[in-house]
C-alpha cells in the first residue's frame, strides 16, 4: 500500500515520541502536506519536520485532533492482519482478568485502536465505531472479530454523536448472525440482561464492574437507593449482597423495566421498588416523605460533557450529593460516582466535603474507585482515565 506523508512541523513530534497517539492540526507542516489534501478515514505515514517517518495514522482532516497514530511501523496499515493481531494482545488481557468472557474486549486509543469499542456478551458482540478510518475498514472488523472470537452474532451499535464530528450517519445494525434484543451476561457472580439494540450505548455498563463489587460489605442487611439506575446494575447487585430493601430511581420507564426484570432473574423482585421520573424531584419527594437510607449510590451521567460545562457541572454533583446526603441515615454510606471526563478526582473529593460541611455532617472517605482493567488508561492520554467513584461514611457533627 502507498501512503501519502503527513508532515509536522520542528518540534512537534516531541509529544508523539513520548507515548500520546494524537495529532493535533496545528502541528502540521500544512505548506508541505495541505490538510485538505486529505479526505476523513484515510491513511498516511507521520513524518517528523526533517522527514523521519513515525508511523501510520488514521486521517480526521477537519477536526482539532487531525489525526491518530495507528502503528509505529509504517509497514503496518490498519487493515485485517492488524485488527487481528490487536484484538488477540487485546483478548490475552481479559482472558488473565476474567473466567468468564462478560467484558469490554477492546477500549479504543488503550488498546491501539482509536475509534473502535467492542463489548462482549460471550459469543454476542457490540460494536461501536467512532472514526472515518475504522469505518471504511468495516468489513475488515467484522471479519476480524469473527476469526478471534467466532461470536454468533455481532451488533454495530453506530448511534454515538462522537460520530458526527467524523461525517458519519448514525445507524444500528447487526452485521453478523443473528443478535436478540436482550443478551445475558453475568458480573460479580449476578446475573443480568442488557438490552443491546435498545438500551444506553452498549447496553451494559462494565467500567463501574469493580467499584459495584464493592459494594457488597455495606449493603449487607441494609436499605439502599441507587439513583440513575438504568437497568439494575448497581441496585440489583445491591440486592445480591443481601440489601434488606433497594429503591431504584430513573427517568426512564424502558430502563426500570429492566430492572424488575434482573431483579427476578436473580430471584430479588420482592426487595425492588422502582421509582420513574426526575431523579432530582424524586430526592425531594423521598426528603418530603421522611424516608431514609442506609446507603446511597450517586452514579449520574456526565454533566460535564465539554469544559465550557463546567461550572454547570459541578454545580450539578454538589446539588445531587448533598440532596442524597439529606436521606442518609446517621451512619449512612454514599457512593458518589462521576463518568466526566472534566472532573477530577480531586474536585469530587471535595463537592463531597463541601455538601457534607453544608449540611453539617462529618465526612470519612472510606474507598476510591476507577474504571476496571478491561478499560485501560493510556498513561499518555489522560482523556482514557473518564471514571470515578468514592465511597464515603458521613457521621453526625457531634
Amino acid at each position: 500500500m502507498s501512503l501519502p506523508s503527513l508532515r509536522l512541523k520542528a518540534n512537534a513530534d516531541r509529544r508523539l515520541r513520548n507515548g500520546h497517539l494524537w495529532v493535533y492540526s496545528n502541528e502540521i507542516d500544512v505548506a508541505a502536506t495541505p490538510l485538505h489534501g486529505f479526505k476523513a478515514g484515510d491513511q498516511a505515514i507521520l513524518e517528523a519536520a526533517g522527514g523521519k517517518p513515525l508511523g501510520i495514522v488514521a486521517m480526521s482532516p477537519n477536526n482539532l485532533i487531525c489525526a491518530r497514530l495507528l502503528s509505529r511501523d509504517v509497514k503496518l496499515p490498519l487493515d485485517k492482519s492488524l485488527l487481528v493481531h490487536r484484538l488477540n494482545v487485546a483478548l490475552s488481557l481479559r482472558e488473565r482478568l476474567f473466567d468468564k468472557p462478560f467484558y469490554r474486549l477492546v477500549y479504543g486509543d488503550s488498546d491501539l485502536l482509536p475509534g473502535l469499542v467492542v463489548d462482549r456478551f460471550g459469543d454476542i458482540l457490540v460494536v461501536q465505531i467512532a472514526s472515518a478510518t475504522m469505518e471504511a475498514h468495516k468489513e475488515d472488523v467484522i471479519a476480524a472479530l469473527t476469526q478471534v472470537l467466532k461470536p454468533s452474532g455481532i451488533l454495530f451499535k453506530n448511534d454515538s454523536a462522537a460520530r458526527d464530528a467524523e461525517g458519519l450517519n448514525r445507524y444500528v445494525e447487526t452485521v453478523f448472525g443473528l443478535v436478540p434484543e436482550w443478551v445475558a451476561l453475568e458480573e460479580n457472580g449476578v446475573k443480568f440482561e442488557a438490552p443491546v439494540i435498545q438500551g444506553q450505548k452498549t447496553g451494559w455498563f462494565y467500567d463501574h464492574r469493580m467499584n459495584r463489587a464493592r459494594l457488597a460489605p455495606y449493603a449487607k442487611g441494609k436499605r439502599v437507593l441507587d439513583l440513575y439506575s438504568y437497568i439494575g446494575g448497581w441496585g440489583v447487585q445491591a440486592a445480591a449482597f443481601g440489601a434488606s430493601e433497594v429503591f431504584c430511581v430513573d427517568a426512564s420507564a424502558f430502563a426500570l423495566d429492566g430492572v424488575e426484570r434482573n431483579a427476578a432473574l436473580n430471584g430479588f423482585a420482592d426487595k425492588m421498588t422502582c421509582i420513574e421520573g426526575d431523579v432530582f424531584e424524586a430526592l425531594k419527594e423521598l426528603k418530603a416523605s421522611e424516608e431514609r437510607f442506609d446507603v446511597i449510590v450517586a452514579d449520574p451521567p456526565a454533566f460535564i460533557k465539554r469544559k465550557k460545562d463546567m461550572k454547570n457541572g459541578e454545580g450539578a454533583y454538589r446539588r445531587l450529593n448533598e440532596q442524597a446526603m439529606r436521606l442518609l441515615s446517621k451512619d449512612g454510606i454514599l457512593v458518589s460516582a462521576s463518568c466526566s471526563m472534566h472532573l477530577p478526582e480531586d474536585d469530587l473529593q471535595n463537592i463531597l466535603l463541601t455538601s457534607a460541611r453544608h449540611l453539617d455532617r462529618n465526612i470519612q472517605l472510606l474507598e476510591r474507585g476507577s474504571q476496571g482493567p478491561d478499560h485501560p488508561v493510556h498513561p499518555a492520554i489522560p482523556e482514557t482515565r473518564y471514571i470515578k467513584s468514592i465511597t464515603c461514611r458521613l457521621l453526625p457533627n457531634s
